[in-house]
C-alpha cells in the first residue's frame, strides 16, 4: 500500500477533525480526517449510526459536506474497493498504542488476496504469545479497508470478528481475491 502513516491519532481539543459520510460498494462510509491525515474509516448500514457513534467519540468533531478533499479521498477508497491491487494513497493518522501500531503496520504488509492468522501476525511483531492481543488490536483499528485487519483470519482459516461486519469481511476478501485470480489469468 502507500500510505503514510502518522501516529498522532488522539482526539484532544484543539485538533480540528472533519468528517463526512457516502456511499460505496460495501455500503456507507465514513472519513473523517485531521491535519496531520486521515483518522478514521468506518463502514456501516446507515450513515446516522456512524455519525452518532463517532460523534460520541469525538464531539468536538465537525461534519463537512462536499468538499472536494473528501471527494478524492472517498474516491479513492471506493476504488480501492473495486481494484485493491491499485494501492490506497493516503496519509494517515493511526493513533493507537506502540503495540497496536506494531499489528497495524504487519497488517499492512499482507499482500492483497492473502490472509494471515492472529498467530502468525503475532508471530511477525515479535511477540509470538499474544495473538489475543492481536484480535484486540484488530478490533481497535480505526481505518478500515485501509489497515487491512479484514486480511486476518482465525487459525482453522475461518472468518473471526470483524468491526465492521463479517458480511463485510467476507465480501472484502472475495473482491480481493477474485481481482487476484483475474491478474494471474492475465497474466
Amino acid at each position: 500500500m502507500n500510505n503514510t502513516i502518522s501516529p498522532n491519532h488522539n482526539g484532544e481539543p484543539g485538533n480540528q477533525i472533519l468528517f463526512a459520510t457516502g456511499m460505496c460498494p460495501l455500503g456507507w462510509l465514513l472519513v473523517a480526517v485531521k491535519p496531520t491525515g486521515v483518522c478514521a474509516i468506518a463502514l456501516g448500514d446507515a450513515p446516522d449510526n456512524l455519525t452518532k457513534a463517532f460523534q460520541d467519540k469525538y464531539p468536538e468533531a465537525e461534519f463537512t459536506d462536499g468538499s472536494p478533499e473528501f471527494e478524492r479521498i472517498f474516491a479513492a477508497l471506493r476504488q480501492f474497493i473495486d481494484i485493491p491491487e491499485q494501492g490506497l494513497a493516503l496519509t494517515l493518522d493511526t493513533g493507537g498504542t506502540p503495540f497496536q501500531q506494531r499489528v497495524w503496520q504487519a497488517l499492512r504488509e499482507i499482500p492483497v488476496g492473502a490472509t494471515a492468522s492472529y498467530s502468525e501476525i503475532a508471530r511477525r511483531i515479535g511477540s509470538p504469545n499474544s495473538a489475543r492481543a492481536v484480535a484486540s488490536a484488530c478490533a481497535a483499528n480505526p481505518l478500515a479497508i485501509a489497515i487491512p485487519c479484514h486480511r486476518v483470519l482465525r487459525i482453522d482459516g475461518k472468518l473471526s470478528g470483524y468491526r465492521w461486519g463479517l458480511e463485510r469481511k467476507a465480501a472484502l476478501l472475495r473482491r480481493e481475491l477474485l481481482y487476484k485470480k483475474q491478474l494471474i489469468e492475465i497474466g
